[in-house]
């Protein structure tokens, strides 16, 4: 709904599934919640649902505002809503927290039914297919049999390959967005750079930092800082600071002196102080573990041999954390299996980022794919 100034006001809802969870690591969730946010109106056949799945710090709040005064809208506004590329006016959007997020979700903050206190670092490591098998869940709860679409960008893509592969009959398109099939050893290894900053911070106490009235703020804030660098573009992150100093001159010491280096550290704070680290934990091992391949003796293209939907896969030319490359890979194995595919590799200076931003080449084939699939129902 849009309130008396035109501002378009959401709200979450916090789902609860009573039924226990098995998880891929052979661990159990006795029970869980998952925080939504929905958008536009189910059809009465319920054949017009979208899902959104979220990236690495991302979460349910994809669009509009809680309040009239909020300053920033939800993280995926510029594509999803009232007459975007994803219109709400055509479609059911549904937005959530992943299981093991620190946004509502049942994760390390929740408490643990078991101890009565929270999980902390006894929540159980997650896989994709796990927060598939939880988003399944959801459909059901929701009474959606079929989704028209499942939509994601970077982990939002795994998960939306995923959901073609376990689910094939419950999926018609599947968005591939900056994505891949499995991480490159590199992106492993800035993972694990990530995860050290984080768990040899002298507050993080084994992962139970919220017993200890800390909080591992400097190792979160520098695996934000590693990674939100890699997010980027060489190109990009030069024409925006160049080499210009923070101050005059040079200090001839440590603290900050390029206004890039204010920018980063910048950047780490904010997150540090608004994302969990266990949650940030949890998150990139779920990417370092993605491969649906593995189960097929790592043949991909067998992977996909049984999925149903219909494929649009998107790249960007400066993203080098999950390159070009890997969305050619997936292209690649789509076609050997004889998968409806269509791709577009966006030249872009935005780095990873650009599946969030507004590069008119993307944003028009995101809208144009989405309109087919609204039109295929109208036939």
């Amino acid at each position: 709904m849009t309130d008396k100034h035109g501002v378009w006001l959401v709200a979450p809802q916090k789902i609860p599934f009573n039924t226990p969870l098995m998880l891929q690591n052979g661990q159990q969730l006795p029970r869980f919640d998952l925080m939504i946010e929905t958008y536009g109106t189910l059809n009465a056949d319920k054949s017009n649902a979208v899902l959104i799945c979220h990236a690495l710090s991302g979460n349910h709040h994809v669009a509009g505002r809680h309040a009239a005064g909020d300053k920033y809208p939800g993280w995926w506004d510029n594509m999803v809503g009232p007459g975007k590329p994803i219109d709400t006016d055509r479609f059911f959007v549904v937005g959530l927290n992943n299981l093991g997020g620190c946004h509502g979700s049942t994760g390390p903050l929740s408490i643990n039914p078991e101890s009565g206190e929270d999980y902390g670092a006894d929540f159980p490591v997650v896989t994709v297919k796990d927060w598939v098998k939880s988003q399944a869940m959801l459909a059901d709860y929701l009474g959606i049999t079929q989704w028209a679409a499942v939509v994601g960008g970077s982990l939002g893509g795994m998960q939306a390959l995923q959901w073609a592969i376990d689910y094939p009959e419950r999926v018609r398109h599947a968005l591939v967005i900056a994505s891949s099939p499995k991480l490159s050893t590199q992106n492993i290894a800035f993972n694990d750079v990530a995860r050290q900053a984080i768990l040899t911070d002298p507050d993080f106490h084994g992962g139970h930092y919220a017993r200890h009235h800390t909080l591992p703020k400097r190792g979160l804030k520098i695996a934000r800082m590693m990674g939100h660098i890699t997010y980027l573009a060489e190109d990009g992150l030069g024409k925006k600071f160049g080499r210009e100093l923070h101050s005059d001159g040079f200090q001839y010491g440590y603290d900050v002196e390029f206004e890039v280096e204010s920018y980063l550290r910048y950047q780490g704070d904010k997150f540090a102080g608004q994302f969990d680290a266990n949650t940030y934990l949890l998150m990139t091992k779920a990417l370092d573990y993605f491969d649906p391949a593995a189960e097929y003796g790592n043949n991909l293209q067998a992977a996909l041999a049984h999925t149903r939907a219909g494929f649009f896969v998107a790249s960007f030319s400066s993203d080098w954390r999950f390159s070009p490359e890997r969305s050619h890979e997936l292209v690649k194995a789509l076609i050997a299996a004889q998968k409806p595919v269509q791709y577009i590799e966006v030249e872009s200076h935005h780095g990873h980022d650009a599946f969030l931003m507004e590069d008119a080449p993307y944003t028009r084939a995101v809208r144009a794919y989405m309109h087919n699939v609204y039109q295929e129902r109208q036939a």
